[in-house]
């Protein structure tokens, strides 16, 4: 098997405030780019969509641009931002820090399959 995608030309986009989802779907491999605006929450921006306190969604991530927060149910904290890969498993809420957009990838595939669709 060989097949390939571009962005440029994404499967779906998922809108939801301060930001968008793009995702490509391939045998094996669902891979999702997010943008985040200044002013993007979690709790406030996708949460209300889901119907969730805290995001379920685990991510493996690498971020582009920008800067984000994120703060899991247990208490513990990090800031990721441009050419750092995290991890982060499902409870938590996140956040854009400062006033550039936050830019991700995110290769886990439940991100770019389940991420701020309604349930």
């Amino acid at each position: 098997m060989l097949e390939a995608k571009t962005l440029d030309k994404p499967d779906e986009r998922r809108d939801f405030p301060h930001g968008h989802l793009e995702a490509v779907h391939l045998p094996g491999c669902d891979f999702a780019v997010a943008t985040f605006e200044p002013g993007w929450r979690w709790s406030a921006d996708v949460g209300p969509i889901v119907g969730t306190e805290s995001c379920q969604v685990n991510h493996n991530g690498y971020v582009v641009q920008g800067r984000m927060h994120i703060r899991m149910d247990d208490g513990a904290e990090g800031e990721f931002g441009p050419g750092e890969v995290f991890v982060c498993s499902p409870g938590h809420d996140a956040w854009v820090v400062g006033d550039e957009p936050c830019v991700a990838y995110d290769f886990e595939g439940q991100m770019a399959k389940e991420y701020a669709k309604k349930e």
